[in-house]
């Protein structure tokens, strides 16, 4: 049995041991290219799901796992899934709530920045 925590395979991906298997991607590029999958990873991180779903182009997904995610990030998510809906009220409450001031970039690039954090977690 392998007993590193993480072992880089060439695809870039890194495979955690923690009983359980997991793929999750190093970077965001990488993260792009499981998009071609059916499903995100079952193991995966709430947040990480979350955005994949909404990457995928499945908003409801995503507001599902996001409105049950008690933490800043889930509030983060839930902040963009609402800015993408157009609910501007409903968006400005959750990212009050996530810590963070309504933004000005495009929603692809705020996407990415969800992505890029929920990769780190």
């Amino acid at each position: 049995m392998i007993k590193d925590e993480n072992v880089n395979l060439m695809s870039g991906a890194r495979l955690l041991f923690t009983g359980i298997s997991t793929m999750i991607p190093r970077d965001y590029t990488l993260f792009t290219e499981t998009l071609k999958n059916s499903a995100p990873e079952a193991s995966w991180p709430e947040a990480l799901r979350a955005v994949w779903f909404e990457a995928k182009g499945d908003w409801e997904a995503a507001h599902d796992i996001a409105q049950e995610m008690d933490s800043p990030i889930g509030s983060w998510i839930h902040a963009y899934l609402h800015r993408k809906e157009g609910d501007q009220w409903n968006a400005g409450y959750w990212y009050r709530r996530a810590g963070k001031s309504f933004p000005s970039i495009p929603q692809q690039e705020e996407l990415r920045q969800l992505v890029e954090a929920a990769l780190k977690l």
